[in-house]
C-alpha cells in the first residue's frame, strides 16, 4: 500500500509518499514545494499540478491530508483552507481515496502522543522510515500524515478481514 500525505501550506506545502507493507515502511518521495510569492491563485495551480503529478508518478493507492489548525489569524486559516482544497481536488481528480487528520491525531499516530512538538514529529518520522537525515519540516510533516494514514488504514484492515460492510 502506497499512502501520500499532504501538509498544506499557501507558501509551502509538505508532500510525502510512504510505502508500508505489514510492519516494513519505505520513502519512495517526499519534498517541500515552495509556491513562491506570486498571485495566490497561481501557488493554488502550482499546488494542484504538483499534488497530481506525485500522485501519479509513484502509483499511489491512498492519501491524507492534514486538517486545517486554526491558532489566531483568521486570514491564514482562510489561504491555508484553499490550498487543502487545491491539494484534495488534485488527489480526487487522480483518483485516490483521501482521509483527513488532525494535528494531534498524527502526531499520536507517529510519536504516541498529540502533543508532541514538531521536533518530536520529525525525529520520529526519521527513526521510523531510517532516514539517514532529518527530511525538511514540512516534508516530514507530510511523512507523519502517511504514516498516520497507513496506520489507521492497516487498523481498519485488521478490524475487517474479510473486506465486509
Amino acid at each position: 500500500m502506497r499512502a501520500l500525505g499532504i501538509d498544506p501550506g499557501s507558501r509551502v506545502t509538505g508532500i510525502g509518499i510512504v510505502e508500508g507493507e505489514g510492519s516494513r515502511l519505505r520513502v519512495l518521495h517526499y519534498a517541500a514545494l515552495r509556491l513562491g510569492d506570486g498571485p495566490f491563485p497561481e501557488r493554488l495551480g502550482h499546488l494542484f499540478r504538483e499534488v497530481r503529478a506525485a500522485a501519479g508518478s509513484y502509483a499511489v493507492d491512498a492519501a491524507a491530508v492534514e486538517t486545517v489548525y486554526v491558532k489566531r489569524n483568521v486570514e491564514s486559516a482562510l489561504k491555508l483552507g484553499q490550498a487543502r482544497g487545491a491539494a484534495i481536488a488534485a488527489l480526487v481528480e487522480a483518483g485516490l481515496p483521501v482521509g483527513e487528520y488532525t494535528p494531534a491525531r498524527i502526531k499520536e499516530a507517529v510519536v504516541g502522543r498529540g502533543s508532541a512538538t514538531k521536533d518530536q514529529v520529525g525525529y520520529m518520522v526519521q527513526r521510523l522510515l531510517g532516514l539517514a537525515e532529518a527530511a525538511p519540516e514540512d516534508a516530514a510533516d507530510a511523512l507523519g500524515v502517511a504514516l498516520c494514514h497507513l496506520h489507521h488504514l492497516q487498523a481498519a484492515a485488521r478490524m475487517n478481514p474479510g473486506g465486509r460492510r
